[in-house]
């Protein structure tokens, strides 16, 4: 079988030394988006180095790729990047992710759950400098055809929004050429921009990277809710719900809370169809 649980969840975790600096943080939120308008205060945050800061979700991409599509070799796995989906992503912030850094990032598969039609694993990185932990990440990793081998199917959490209206609505148009953009940052997985590939994975078209989409509505909430501090962020968590197509629209709805934000993000263009769903974010 290609996915040995057991080997899979006792295997040593791995190490690697990753550095970034403000070229890595302005690439990776001109992939979200940033910059427009390109003159706006606001976004001059996202793009220009003498006012950066950091987005929280940049923990997804530090390093350029030795993250999500990195983990997924090792003991006990043997799998088609064609069968894999992001199923869902949370982020724990220690403290704010600096401009210019150097940390050492570990990774190891934390569990690995059996769905029945599917596995799901949970890649654990964690990433710490000299000064102490930065971020704790786990990825949920949907792996098509790989359930059925009996083992835990894991926990079930769904949340239900506040019944009452959104206190901020935002959308965002995706540019047709986001995905491309965006996988400059590490993500190299082509059903984000092979149309063959996209095909042998079910989809007519390349598909929207869920961590763009991800990165996307943190972004929304830190500029909407947060007074636009993303200091203020202590964790991040959602589960990939349905996927987004470059040139459609997000719709990006937000209830506030004194110390967590509920959000929802669905497709404008296909009525309103989920692409994020049981989306916190706590904030001081």
């Amino acid at each position: 079988m290609p996915i040995d649980a057991a080997k899979a969840v006792a295997a040593e975790p791995r190490s690697a030394e990753i550095a970034w600096d403000h070229k890595d943080i302005q690439l990776y939120h001109l992939g979200l988006g940033a910059g427009i308008p390109a003159t706006d205060p606001d976004e001059l945050r996202y793009t220009l180095e003498s006012k950066l800061h950091v987005l929280p979700s940049f923990a997804t991409v530090a390093g350029a790729g030795k993250g999500v599509i990195g983990g997924l070799t090792g003991p006990g796995l043997d799998i088609s990047l064609a069968s894999v989906l992001h199923g869902g992503q949370t982020i724990l912030l220690h403290r704010p992710i600096p401009v210019r850094g150097r940390a050492v990032s570990t990774s190891r598969i934390a569990a690995v759950y059996d769905k029945g039609k599917a596995a799901i694993l949970v890649l654990r990185t964690e990433a710490a400098d000299d000064e102490g932990p930065l971020w704790t990440s786990d990825a949920q990793i949907f792996v098509r055809g790989e359930g059925g081998f009996g083992g835990d199917r894991g926990p079930s959490v769904r949340l239900e929004l506040p019944p009452r209206e959104p206190d901020k609505v935002v959308e965002k148009a995706i540019r047709e050429d986001q995905a491309l953009l965006y996988r400059l940052s590490g993500d190299w997985n082509p059903l984000h921009a092979d149309p063959e590939f996209a095909r042998l994975a079910g989809f007519d078209r390349p598909i929207l990277h869920g961590l763009c989409s991800y990165g996307m509505a943190l972004k929304a909430v830190v500029d909407t809710v947060l007074g636009g501090d993303v200091g203020r962020v202590r964790s991040y968590t959602t589960r990939f719900a349905g996927v987004v197509f470059p040139g459609e629209t997000l719709r990006i709805r937000m209830w506030a809370g004194d110390s967590q934000v509920h959000v929802s993000v669905t497709a404008v263009e296909r009525d309103d169809a989920p692409v994020l769903a049981d989306t916190i974010v706590e904030h001081s």
